[in-house]
């Protein structure tokens, strides 16, 4: 069986963990594979309000852990899995699925993943991307009221009586589990501690 080695890059909402996803995907190529937390909400449409003020997207009940971990399992084993599509616009999953090959370099996307056994104790290396409240905040605000639809004072209300509540609970303390942490603020293409990391990975790999 092919080795396979498992990432999981983890932080804030809007810390810049996905723009580190994606570097890393370019960064490798055709070797990595993408998982991402957002795959895996459960469906709670019945609740939703359109502003996002009676669903708490961001406590671990609101996501499969135990279908994730599982996913995570397979892929290791060199396994193809299914992986739900949720649809962020009627907050459903779709009734058809996306099929994700194992790679010999598997990344993990999510807030929530390293606050969660069953999916930390896969990961065979972590990044934690920390960036501070105010510029997690900004971002979040320009995203979903550009992106999504959302008001100003929904996107406020919502980061601070649900965003900021689970982070301080789940996000921040799953830092600790982290193998290396980088700042949300500098740019990844130029950092030279995780370029190292990067070539190492590759080494080891065999890329």
């Amino acid at each position: 069986m092919e080795s396979v080695l498992v990432l999981g890059v983890a932080g804030g909402s809007c810390s810049g963990k996905t723009t580190l996803t994606h570097f890393l995907k370019k960064y490798f190529g055709d070797d990595a594979a993408v998982l991402a937390q957002d795959s895996f909400y459960i469906d709670q449409s019945h609740k939703f309000d359109c502003d996002g003020g009676s669903v708490n997207f961001d406590h671990p009940d609101s996501i499969d852990f135990s279908l994730m971990g599982q996913c995570v399992s397979y892929l290791k084993e060199s396994r193809e899995v299914s992986i739900p599509i949720y649809d962020f616009a009627t907050h459903k999953r779709s009734e058809e699925v996306q099929k994700v090959s194992s790679k010999k370099l598997v990344i993990i996307d999510g807030t929530l993943i390293l606050s969660q056994e069953k999916v930390r104790g896969k990961l065979d290396l972590s990044f934690f991307i920390d960036a501070p409240e105010n510029v997690r905040f900004q971002r979040r605000l320009e995203r979903d009221t550009k992106e999504r639809g959302r008001t100003e004072q929904g996107v406020k209300d919502q980061f601070y009586k649900q965003v900021k509540p689970m982070h301080d609970e789940w996000v921040e303390p799953s830092k600790t589990h982290a193998t290396h942490i980088f700042p949300g603020t500098i740019d990844f293409s130029a950092s030279s501690d995780l370029q190292a990391i990067l070539e190492k990975i590759k080494k080891d790999l065999l890329l």
